[in-house]
């Protein structure tokens, strides 16, 4: 049923299609599913390239299993804002989270910029983190230190002398030049080497063939940036009513 869980078959045909270079949409289409079921069971798995049917339905399995589990231990979920399903909301955060980790994050921490990103306010105490995640305050402690030191958040005080961690507008445009400037440095060090290894040799050519490709990269991504900042600061056009 499209409003199901997925089967193994379906997953198996979910790898047939990426293997023939299908499209997420094209792939919900042959199995009756939303595309967005198809993209979240696809980056929560390993990606396009790593998605292996039978692996990702163990992992669901798993993850199933660990709820069960678990459940009957903690207070029962509060409602969601907005009228938001629940189990909906929890599997969307499980998908980011994977999606961040594929990037290079810890679960912690992937886990504790995902609450931030998905919670209305923008931003959470240390003990609203820790209790959203059912998690130590330790681990928050070491999460958010290490994404405040990367830009990905930024630190600042409510009116209860409270410590907040916020993702704001604004938060995204500077981890992205920080992003564009750890890139360039890359270049900046494949060019020094092209003086140590000498000009006219093969190793050399490479590495100032790399230098020039990051360069490019990098000085495309911050003018990007740049010229996208102001989508940050705009609220998204609304559909009209076509009741009324």
């Amino acid at each position: 049923m499209p409003g199901g869980r997925l089967t193994q078959p379906e997953r198996q045909q979910i790898a047939l299609g990426l293997a023939d270079s299908l499209t997420y949409a094209e792939i919900a289409r042959r199995l009756d599913r939303p595309t967005s079921t198809i993209t979240r069971e696809v980056m929560r798995n390993g990606g396009p390239t790593a998605y292996r049917a039978e692996l990702a339905h163990r992992a669901t399995e798993r993850r199933a299993r660990r709820r069960r589990q678990t459940a009957p231990r903690g207070p029962q979920a509060p409602p969601q804002a907005h009228g938001r399903d629940v189990e909906a909301v929890r599997e969307y955060e499980e998908t980011f989270t994977d999606v961040f980790m594929q990037s290079g994050l810890p679960k912690m921490t992937a886990r504790v910029l995902v609450a931030l990103y998905t919670t209305d306010a923008g931003s959470l105490t240390a003990s609203e983190l820790a209790q959203r995640l059912q998690v130590s305050p330790a681990s928050v402690s070491k999460a958010v230190t290490f994404l405040d030191s990367q830009g990905l958040i930024r630190r600042e005080r409510d009116e209860r002398r409270r410590e907040r961690y916020v993702v704001d507008d604004d938060v995204m445009y500077q981890s992205t030049m920080a992003s564009a400037r750890g890139t360039a440095h890359l270049g900046e060090i494949a060019r020094q080497g092209v003086g140590v290894l000498g000009p006219d040799t093969p190793a050399a050519a490479r590495l100032e063939n790399i230098a020039r490709f990051v360069d490019f990269v990098s000085e495309s991504i911050a003018r990007a940036a740049d010229q996208a900042r102001e989508i940050l600061h705009t609220k998204p056009e609304t559909t009209p009513d076509k009741t009324t």
